[in-house]
């Protein structure tokens, strides 16, 4: 067999290393840029539900991420602030793991396998050429429909929950209670702020916390917060992309960002860095052109996602109305065919 063309992939996050890994299974060579450095907080919901569970089996992650302390999370419940659902089994459990704890396990692992990581470096081309992979994370807005988004992410300790994952609704956006190994909870949120608010100083507790009287509110009364973990993104776009829109080879939230109450991200991120798999692997052989790769691995994340991103859109759409917070949470979780129904639409 000829040398094998290599690969680069800029971004270490979850599609970029997990993509670096399946490279290295295959023998290709590979690098990974990535501007940060290992371990690392990020904001995430850090639960990993619905397909991505099945690549991380297929690529024999699943025990890696059993070994550092991965826990199962089997029942969610979700609050406004008048009401609570009953709690719901999850037809799959999910995987919770810190991804401070995640990222460090999966460049280890890109590493040993031989790839090149090479950590706290930029990339500064300001194209994607030929057998590089664009896997960045979020693609960045400043303001979307009139609104500010944002995330929020914080580890706490002292934190008692109801089911393994909480999700929290408020008329400023929700919040994901979940819990992670050692006894803390993930604390991760997405809010907003009118455009016409202006800028006005963030108090990241006093937000997480949420408003007096509410669930969220006394769940998080003794919260002590563990600072280092705090970290937050401000300027998300929450419009679906397409993939095939864009000139790049693109993977996971640099492709798109699906509504994070789906709890469905990193399985997404999983997932397309699998996608992407075989075409790279012939055209790193030789066996297909570049154009053609790029275009079925768009094709393929499109088919993929984009059912998934309306009905996560039109989901989200619905929970961030404050009339029909508290109906959602009290009836939903109460329909099991409409519960299994948005489970599998959104997963």
């Amino acid at each position: 067999m000829s040398q094998r063309k290599p690969i680069t992939v800029i971004g270490g996050g979850l599609a970029g290393l997990t993509l670096g890994i399946g490279l290295r299974q295959r023998e290709i060579p590979v690098t990974v840029w990535e501007a940060g450095s290992y371990p690392r907080h990020r904001v995430c919901g850090e639960f990993i539900s619905g397909r991505g569970q099945g690549t991380l089996e297929r690529l024999g992650l699943r025990p890696l991420l059993a070994e550092a302390g991965a826990i199962p999370a089997r029942t969610t419940a979700f609050f406004s602030g008048r009401a609570a659902s009953p709690i719901r089994e999850l037809p799959e459990p999910a995987i919770s793991i810190s991804r401070f704890t995640l990222d460090a396990l999966l460049a280890k692992q890109f590493q040993n396998l031989g790839g090149e990581l090479r950590a706290g470096a930029r990339w500064r081309a300001p194209q994607f050429p030929e057998a590089t992979i664009r896997a960045t994370g979020r693609r960045m807005q400043a303001q979307e429909d009139g609104w500010r988004w944002f995330g929020l992410k914080a580890h706490a300790r002292n934190v008692s929950l109801t089911a393994d994952l909480e999700m929290h609704l408020s008329p400023t956006g929700y919040m994901g209670i979940s819990r992670l190994p050692g006894g803390e909870v993930n604390i991760c949120g997405l809010f907003r702020r009118s455009v016409k608010a202006g800028e006005v100083p963030l108090r990241w507790q006093e937000t997480m916390r949420g408003q007096p009287g509410t669930p969220q509110r006394e769940r998080l009364a003794g919260a002590v917060f563990e600072e280092a973990s705090f970290c937050s993104i401000a300027g998300l776009s929450l419009k679906p992309g397409r993939a095939s829109a864009l000139h790049e080879c693109a993977l996971g939230d640099a492709i798109t960002m699906i509504p994070p109450v789906t709890g469905n991200g990193m399985s997404m991120a999983f997932e397309s860095a699998e996608i992407a798999l075989k075409q790279l692997t012939a055209y790193s052989e030789g066996k297909l052109a570049w154009p053609e790769a790029r275009e079925t691995i768009a094709r393929r994340c499109d088919e993929a996602f984009a059912p998934r991103l309306n009905w996560g859109g039109w989901l989200q759409r619905l929970m961030l109305m404050p009339r029909l917070q508290t109906p959602l949470v009290l009836f939903i979780p109460r329909m099991p065919r409409l519960w299994r129904l948005l489970l599998d639409k959104t997963r």
